[in-house]
């Protein structure tokens, strides 16, 4: 089983695919309740969807489910939005707040820092290496972090979420340049909604990479599933729908290389 796989490309942007694997160790599967069986809260088809948006980008994608253990929180267990209901390091429910484990089966807090270590750490140790890598080369590196989720979930937010969802923690994690890029060609994209920093602002891959002082812009786009596929079992892909949608990824991911290559990233007093 390999943890995960990183596809090394020479532009200045790395694709972070945290949740679009599906690989459950057997001695874990066989904890999980019939509901945590149906790995429904997956990023599902999320490396199909962004395969060949763009050449020449690098991509470190894990290959293991979150219910493992969720390699987009923060690994010390602290919450990314204090005061809402969300799901934790390793999660014991899922995204409707059902349980997923057996009873008496739920990860004690030494099996969750085994699994820290196991899956995590490596990674983001992977995910760090590219970014120094992408930086080293070009003087500034892009983290477009890649995720979709169900468009509707009361448990996590109100009504139906828009398809793209951009996050920089509120301007924190990327020049403004960079957050005008992706959100504005969200806005002008046809028929799709959007929106800037709502429920979603960025999960931990985001707010730890971005450093835009030192060089490392990280932005999040959460896509509504409907955008491209079926939100209920088996969880089908939709070639009509995602043809819709391949078009602005690309597009985000164009004019963000190019900005990165301008050097309007690296001009002195234009960082935030």
């Amino acid at each position: 089983m390999h943890v995960f796989d990183v596809h090394r490309g020479g532009g200045p942007i790395v694709l972070g695919q945290p949740h679009g694997g599906t690989d459950v160790p057997e001695a874990i599967a066989g904890r999980l309740n019939a509901n945590g069986h149906r790995l429904a809260d997956t990023d599902w088809h999320i490396n199909r969807l962004y395969q060949g948006v763009l050449a020449d980008v690098t991509v470190v994608q894990s290959n293991i489910h979150r219910y493992v253990i969720d390699a987009n929180r923060d690994p010390a267990g602290v919450s990314l939005y204090p005061g809402q209901n969300t799901t934790t390091l390793v999660p014991l429910t899922d995204f409707d707040g059902q349980p997923i484990w057996l009873e008496g089966q739920e990860p004690s807090e030494d099996e969750i820092e085994e699994r820290r270590e196991k899956f995590h750490a490596p990674y983001h140790a992977a995910l760090q290496e590219e970014l120094e890598r992408v930086r080293a080369r070009h003087g500034v590196a892009i983290l477009f972090d890649c995720h979709s989720i169900r468009s509707l979930i009361p448990f996590l937010f109100e009504g139906e979420l828009p398809i793209f969802n951009t996050g920089t923690n509120n301007g924190e994690t990327c020049h403004p340049l960079v957050e005008q890029a992706v959100h504005g060609t969200a806005q002008q994209a046809e028929g799709f909604s959007s929106v800037l920093n709502g429920r979603f602002k960025g999960g931990w891959t985001t707010r730890h990479y971005g450093r835009p002082d030192e060089g490392w812009h990280a932005i999040q786009m959460e896509i509504a599933q409907r955008a491209y596929m079926e939100e209920t079992p088996p969880w089908s892909w939709r070639d009509d729908r995602a043809a819709t949608l391949r078009p602005h990824l690309q597009a985000m991911l164009e004019r963000l290389s190019d900005l990165a290559l301008s050097g309007a990233l690296t001009e002195k007093g234009t960082s935030k």
